[in-house]
């Protein structure tokens, strides 16, 4: 009975903010969500470091990932507040397994020099490691991140800065329903003694993980509504749990959650480092389309908004980083993997997904759609929707506390 009231608030909460999107064109909604965003750098025309903080900051966006430990990006995140994961590149992880000298090494001439003027927060160790073809690559991803968090704890940055790494969705060999969820027989003796690592530093489990793909590859079978989030979709029922999941991303994260329980580390927490839709796509990639990229992540910020949890972990809000603040192009492979962008190089967005650049310091977020007139009628009928949703909050509050 107390998640079925958890979770109506939660779905209520959401329904709060749909209701004034769909009221008004004119009242603001500015919320305090804590979002991610990837910022990759594989373009020849993309904006210099400096303005790229500079619309961040306007956004008031708070946490960004980035793919190396560029000194330039570095520097220029110096004072801004906002929180930053470097990257290790694949290629050093063996010498940094192999050498804890290495790895100082790398902590000091990367990282020290800017910290903490720049709030390094985690460095990722590689990427999607454990599902590559290397096994030698595999076999030193553990000890290279033991390596680097002793450099860290040396120059006594480890209470500042964690070490992780971001994991293919791949990793899991079950994935529906989530309380199914296990890892694939060639990642468990690995993944064991990674998961053993993030316990014992305090590090978060982050996975990759695009719905996208699921719907593309098989569009007849997945639901579209199921993949995008919407707010409004049946969704399914975990037949085991009996949790209803609205959401194929959520149901990724606690099918991983699931899966390290199933190793004996349940309390992990698990966020995500990479989701996105791609707006633009080849012949054969179902679903690339502006239309379902702004629903995704428009989705998504709705549920960040409302403080969303996933059905299993409820009141603790999933933390995610889009992926990716720009279009780049010279990223290899399909036309999708060139147009996961919220914005184009020059500036503009490659669609309204909510986010409006703020000069004073209000929060980062808003949800309204585009600026418009509206006739007094609507305006007050906004307004009257605002209270009964708050009404509506505050009932369910009220049931929480009995």
């Amino acid at each position: 009975m107390a998640f079925a009231l958890v979770a109506w608030s939660s779905r209520a909460s959401l329904c709060v903010l749909l209701c004034i999107l769909a009221a008004s064109e004119v009242g603001v909604l500015r919320c305090t969500a804590t979002l991610g965003i990837n910022y990759g750098q594989v373009g020849n025309d993309l904006p210099s470091p400096a303005q790229v903080v500079s619309l961040l900051s306007s956004l008031r966006i708070s946490k960004v990932r980035i793919y190396d430990v560029n000194p330039q990006v570095l520097a220029a995140f110096a004072g801004t507040g906002i929180e930053l994961i470097v990257t290790v590149p694949n290629d050093l992880v063996q010498p940094m397994a192999a050498s804890p000298g290495q790895a100082l090494q790398w902590v000091t001439a990367s990282l020290r020099p800017y910290f903490p003027a720049t709030r390094v927060t985690g460095i990722a160790v590689g990427n999607e490691v454990l599902t590559d073809v290397d096994e030698s690559l595999k076999a030193s991803l553990v000890p290279a991140m033991r390596n680097l968090h002793a450099a860290l704890a040396q120059l006594g940055m480890d209470g500042y800065v964690h070490v992780s790494t971001a994991n293919s969705l791949a990793v899991l060999a079950t994935s529906y329903p989530p309380s199914q969820g296990t890892f694939t027989a060639e990642v468990a003796p690995l993944m064991a003694q990674f998961l053993k690592f993030l316990a014992d530093t305090n590090a978060p489990f982050w996975i990759n993980a695009y719905p996208y793909f699921a719907y593309k590859d098989d569009p007849t079978k997945v639901s579209l509504d199921y993949a995008l989030s919407s707010p409004f979709h049946v969704g399914a029922v975990d037949p085991y749990t009996r949790l209803q999941y609205t959401s194929m991303l959520y149901a990724q994260v606690d099918a991983v959650t699931f899966a390290a329980a199933r190793l004996g580390y349940g309390g992990l927490p698990v966020y995500v480092s990479e989701t996105g839709w791609p707006s633009k796509g080849d012949t054969d990639e179902v679903g690339a389309s502006v239309e379902n990229a702004r629903a995704y992540n428009r989705n998504l910020l709705l549920r960040q908004a409302a403080n969303e949890g996933t059905p299993l972990r409820p009141r603790q809000r999933l933390e995610v980083y889009l992926f990716a603040l720009f279009n780049e192009d010279m990223k290899p492979g399909p036309t999708s993997e060139r147009n996961y962008g919220l914005y184009q190089p020059d500036g503009r967005m490659v669609y309204n997904v909510g986010l409006v650049q703020q000069s004073t310091s209000a929060a980062s977020l808003s949800l309204a759609t585009s600026p418009a007139t509206r006739t007094d009628i609507k305006e007050n009928f906004a307004g009257l929707c605002l209270l009964s949703s708050m009404a509506i909050l505050l009932i369910s509050q009220a049931f929480l506390l009995r």
